[in-house]
């Protein structure tokens, strides 16, 4: 396996434990007040818009190659980062 495809797959599967953190996230914010609600409902929409980039940048890793790939790699590893605070920071705030 080369580096690109166990990148991808590392991706991958980053990203589905983050889904179903932010699944977890959407089942409690059920259970708030209807202000708690709002403000989580708004988190979570961020949330699942970095969650569709991250998707996005990892269909790219998938056609990129060489500079490309490097320069899809840093977007995608910045994207990452910031779902993975977004994720973070919403389940400290919705314990």
């Amino acid at each position: 396996m080369g580096l690109h495809e166990a990148y991808k797959q590392t991706m991958s599967a980053q990203l589905k434990e983050w889904s179903a953190q932010i699944d977890l996230l959407e089942a409690r914010g059920e259970n708030a007040e209807a202000d708690m609600k709002v403000r989580r409902a708004e988190e979570l929409h961020a949330l699942r818009a970095k969650q569709r980039a991250a998707y996005a940048k990892m269909k790219e890793l998938g056609i990129a190659s060489g500079e490309a790939w490097e320069q899809v790699k840093e977007t995608a590893e910045k994207i990452w980062e910031e779902l993975k605070t977004g994720i973070a920071d919403a389940q400290t705030k919705f314990k």
